[in-house]
């Protein structure tokens, strides 16, 4: 089994970003899989890994980010999965109020998530076509002798 690389950031990095999103409102922070995620208005924006931050994208933003040469987080370079997070581009992570406006989108790419109804998978629909869930059981009594 091959050792996976740590998500963890340096605190000094950490600071930073902290500082230059200060301009988005209270952002709370959380450990995750040694890396720290990002919450704004309850909601799970954000990440920094491996000295980088990312932000959650959705079709309509995600060009924004690829077009200043940003690239998807893929936590284990092993793995071809990415998840819908972006790094953000060193000129724009410098720029405190533009880093902002960004952090903001990301936020709202959440929020539409977040209230979006979820699709179940065809494969889940698959798994669950056979079972009995919801079914009413076909039971014969017993009769009293």
């Amino acid at each position: 089994m091959k050792t996976r690389k740590s998500l963890a950031s340096s605190s000094a990095f950490e600071t930073f970003v902290l500082d230059q999103l200060s301009g988005v409102g209270e952002i709370v922070t959380r450990k995750m899989f040694g890396g720290v995620g990002l919450y704004g208005d309850g909601l799970f924006f954000g990440l920094i890994a491996r000295d980088a931050l990312y932000l959650k994208v959705s079709e309509a933003t995600r060009g924004a980010f690829e077009a200043e040469g940003a690239r998807p987080f893929k936590p284990y370079p092993d793995r071809p999965v990415s998840i819908r997070y972006y790094s953000v581009p060193l000129s724009i992570l410098e720029s405190a109020p533009e880093l902002a406006r960004w952090a903001r989108r990301a936020i709202g790419v959440a929020r539409a998530a977040a209230s979006a109804p979820t699709r179940r998978s065809s494969a889940f629909e698959a798994k669950t076509a056979g079972s009995d869930r919801g079914r009413r059981r076909n039971s014969r009594r017993r009769r009293a002798p």
